[in-house]
C-alpha cells in the first residue's frame, strides 16, 4: 500500500514541473568574464655568459633555456648542475650561448601552467636584462624537461628559433601550432621511464602537420638519452643554424 503511494506521488510530482508556467522556466544567459589575472612567479636559475660576452657590449647572443628532469626539483639549485649544459659548463666547457636553466619547485611540473607561466616570465626578464637575440632563442630539456620543451614550443612556437626535446613527450594535438619550429628529438629505444612512444607520438603529429622535425633513436639507451646527445657538438650547431621564423 505504501508502494503504491509513492509512485503516486511521484507521479503528481513530475506532473506539477511538467506544467509549471512558462515565465518560472529554467533559462540559459550568455555572459562573458574579463578580468585580469595576475600571479607571482619565482624561479631559482643558473645563468652562465659565453666566452666573449663581456668584450663586446654591441653585439646580441643567443639564448639557450634548459629544462632539468624530475630528479633535480626542490630548492637546491646545486642539483641542476648534474645533467646537460649545467654539468658541461660546471666541467669547463665553454658554449656560444646564454645559457639559462632554471629549477623546478618541488612538487610540480615544467609542463603545468603555472610552470609554463614561471619560464615565459623568465623567458621575457633575461632577454630585457641582457644582450639577446630575440631570433635565436632556443629550448631543450631532458625527461620531465622534454615534456615542458614540447608544451612550450606548442603553445609559444613564436618565441624561439627551434628546439630539442630528449626522451619527453606532449600532447599531439597541439604539435600543428608548432609546425614553422623545427625540432630535432631524441629518444632512448628502451628507455623504461618514459617509453619511446612518447617522443613518436609527437614526431608523428609534426610530420602530418608538415612540420621540419628530426629524430634520433638510440638503439640500445634505456632513460639517459641525453649524455650523448649534450656532449655532441652537432647539436650546437644545429641549433645555430635556424633563426625564428618571421
Amino acid at each position: 500500500m505504501n508502494h503504491a503511494k509513492s509512485i503516486t506521488t511521484a507521479t503528481l510530482l513530475a506532473a506539477t514541473l511538467m506544467a509549471a508556467p512558462a515565465q518560472d522556466a529554467m533559462t540559459l544567459q550568455p555572459m562573458t568574464l574579463k578580468k585580469t589575472v595576475t600571479h607571482d612567479v619565482t624561479l631559482k636559475y643558473w645563468l652562465a655568459l659565453p666566452k666573449g660576452y663581456a668584450d663586446d657590449t654591441t653585439k646580441n647572443w643567443p639564448l639557450m633555456i634548459f629544462l632539468h628532469g624530475a630528479g633535480e626539483r626542490g630548492d637546491d639549485l646545486e642539483l641542476v648542475k648534474k645533467h646537460g649544459p649545467p654539468k658541461l659548463i660546471s666541467a669547463g666547457t665553454n658554449l656560444p650561448f646564454v645559457v639559462v636553466a632554471p629549477q623546478c619547485p618541488a612538487d610540480s611540473w615544467w609542463e603545468s601552467t603555472q610552470q609554463v607561466i614561471a619560464l615565459v616570465a623568465l623567458l621575457d626578464h633575461v632577454q630585457a636584462s641582457h644582450r639577446i637575440d630575440p631570433d635565436r632563442v632556443y629550448c631543450t630539456g631532458i625527461s620531465m624537461g622534454g615534456y615542458g620543451t614540447w608544451r612550450l614550443a606548442c603553445e609559444y612556437p613564436s618565441r624561439f628559433a627551434a628546439v630539442i626535446p630528449i626522451c619527453g613527450g606532449g600532447r599531439p594535438f597541439l604539435a600543428k601550432a608548432m609546425k614553422s619550429l623545427p625540432a630535432w628529438v631524441f629518444h632512448g629505444a628502451k628507455d623504461p621511464v618514459v617509453p619511446l612512444s612518447e617522443s613518436e607520438k609527437m614526431v608523428d603529429a609534426l610530420k602530418r602537420a608538415g612540420g621540419s622535425v628530426e629524430f634520433t633513436v638510440y638503439p640500445e639507451a634505456l632513460h639517459d638519452s641525453w649524455t650523448a646527445t649534450y656532449d655532441n657538438p652537432a647539436i650546437y650547431d644545429w641549433l645555430l643554424q635556424h633563426r625564428r621564423a618571421q
